[in-house]
């Protein structure tokens, strides 16, 4: 029997939208089977002239293939998010070399907040929270909360989400890297 390939498991991505402000932000760790291998890797960039920020999960250059693409879908379409992030899916699901990339992107503008995924799906949470990654889960459900209960912002939402994630998913560290718009 072949061996099997050790599973990248290697971050957790929160976007959030509250007040006209969006902010994205990352964990810095990168694990690939149960060794942690980086602690600070960057995950999150700033797009088309700093109007949007996108955040990737999982393998890394199989997530920077995408992001390329993502931002000259950007550049083709103006800036016009929902078309770019549709065309990417498309080209995403439909073309052999970039059906194999393993990874999703989270993107966030001043006013929307979208999930892309190898599948072809673009998603638009209702309650402008966007989460991938190994951890999403865990900063997701404490994003909600401080956005149903507390007045923090976009920015603090994000830190106190992904701190909350850190402390209990084992592929998420604490090494938080957060970009506003």
């Amino acid at each position: 029997m072949g061996q099997q390939k050790p599973q990248i498991r290697s971050t957790t991505v929160l976007g959030v939208l509250r007040d006209g402000k969006a902010a994205l932000g990352s964990d810095g760790q990168m694990t690939l089977g149960n060794t942690v291998m980086k602690h600070s890797t960057r995950k999150i960039r700033s797009l088309y002239q700093g109007k949007f920020v996108t955040g990737f999960a999982g393998a890394t250059a199989d997530a920077l293939t995408l992001l390329e693409r993502f931002e000259a879908k950007l550049e083709a379409y103006s800036g016009r998010l929902d078309r770019a992030a549709v065309e990417l899916a498309k080209d995403w699901r439909t073309d052999k070399y970039l059906r194999r990339l393993e990874a999703m992107l989270a993107v966030v503008s001043s006013d929307k907040a979208l999930i892309i995924s190898g599948t072809g799906d673009v998603i638009e949470p209702e309650d402008g929270i966007v989460a991938i990654g190994s951890g999403s889960m865990y900063a997701l459900a404490a994003a909600r909360a401080l956005m149903k209960h507390t007045t923090l912002s976009a920015e603090e939402i994000v830190r106190e989400s992904l701190q909350t994630a850190a402390e209990i998913c084992i592929y998420t560290n604490d090494h938080i890297a957060i970009e506003t718009l």
